[in-house]
């Protein structure tokens, strides 16, 4: 078969049906989901195709424990992320998604460039539509809005910077760039909306900006170090902690990577507390009451087969944010193969994983302690890169 090969007509056929649904996305419970058709994990490791086959689901999630898939739409994107370069505006009204690199074929093979683009979905519309295109820095990843819904950053791997959005209505413009001096995969924001956190994945450290003056500031002497390849990265509500997932080196290696607790409430924050979570912590989501997290761990399930390393399966892993500063392990499920994106319900009773190589959505119960498979995948026409709900 073709390297890159997608199921084109599949996605097309889910565009045309599911553009027939009614819908009015503004107050709904959503999930967003960026598809990438142009990068596979075949068993003799990870190999890239040509563009023009990825796309953004729309998932309701007004039945928590069946989601449902309510429209796709073409966009590209890619698994070249992390998984949080997408979001949901608080009021639920647009849906922010990158397209962090492009394929250049040479020969035979398909390789990954940069690219600069944001694009901006009418979630409210029926059905939902790409309203604005915009360029933002060169590889733009991880993604977080602001809890006021006015200000979104982006994370630029390859500009080595943080873009800084002003969003209106159904608009969005770049108004800053701030450099930073180093790869940058992720970003999170302080619920006051007045200081912020970028994943320093080649570094290994967190850094802080922050805002003053109506400007935002990088200071590296305030870098934490948390972990190699840092991707996820993530601030509770309340503001007191933020928690990043570092993943490791590429491939999964089959030894064991950490979660990092950072204080943040205070001038200087500090690490204190790393937990083991098993091999390549991907990704995270902190629960909406704060005290829970859970993280999609890959485990070796994208390593080459004949890696020593290698698992067919991966994990979903759920931790306790303990008020005085710890992190303790709960749990685990198993999940599918190569997973990325994860995500809480508004109640925080489900959690939703999204299985790339699988190609589903898995979808998770939290019991008390516990985190239960409920079983049920949805099937999604495409791979399932990245993952968010509404902040």
């Amino acid at each position: 078969m073709r390297v890159g090969a997608y199921e084109r007509a599949g996605l097309l056929a889910a565009v045309l049906i599911l553009s027939g649904h009614a819908w009015a996305g503004e107050g709904r419970s959503l999930l967003i989901a960026g598809l990438d058709g142009k990068t596979f994990f075949r068993p003799e490791g990870p190999v890239n195709g040509p563009n023009g086959q990825d796309g953004l689901a729309v998932i309701d999630i007004a039945d928590p424990a069946r989601p449902r898939l309510a429209h796709v739409l073409k966009l590209d994107t890619s698994v070249y992320g992390p998984p949080t370069n997408l979001q949901i505006t608080p009021d639920g009204r647009l849906g922010l998604i990158t397209s962090p690199v492009t394929m250049r074929q040479e020969g035979e093979n398909w390789w990954a460039q940069a690219d600069d683009l944001l694009y901006v979905v009418d979630l409210a519309a029926e059905p939902p539509a790409l309203v604005e295109t915009i360029r933002v820095g060169r590889q733009p990843s991880g993604l977080a809005i602001a809890k006021a819904g006015d200000v979104a950053l982006v994370a630029n791997r390859e500009s080595r910077s943080v873009s800084v959005l002003a969003l209106g209505e159904r608009k969005v413009r770049v108004v800053a760039e701030v450099e930073i001096g180093a790869e940058v995969a992720a970003v999170a924001l302080a619920p006051d909306g007045r200081r912020a956190y970028v994943a320093k994945n080649k570094a290994g450290t967190v850094g802080i900006l922050t805002l003053a003056d109506g400007q935002w500031r990088h200071d590296p002497a305030l870098d934490m170090p948390v972990g190699a390849g840092t991707y996820g990265l993530e601030v509770t509500p309340d503001g007191a902690f933020a928690l990043s997932g570092n993943a490791g080196p590429a491939p999964s290696d089959g030894h064991a990577d950490t979660v990092a607790l950072i204080r943040t409430g205070s001038a200087r924050p500090v690490v204190l507390d790393h937990l083991g979570v098993g091999d390549t912590a991907e990704t995270l989501a902190i629960g909406p009451d704060g005290r829970r997290a859970a993280i999609a761990v890959v485990k070796g399930s994208a390593a080459p087969q004949a890696s020593p390393a290698y698992t067919p399966g991966s994990a979903a892993v759920l931790v306790a944010i303990e008020p005085e500063g710890r992190l303790r392990r709960l749990g685990e499920a198993p999940a599918g193969a190569v997973v990325q994106g994860i995500a809480f319900d508004p109640s925080g009773g489900y959690v939703y994983i999204g299985n790339y190589t699988d190609r589903s959505l898995g979808v998770y119960r939290i019991e008390g302690d516990a985190i239960r498979d409920t079983g049920f995948r949805l099937a999604l026409p495409g791979q399932p890169a990245s993952l968010r709900g509404r902040p």
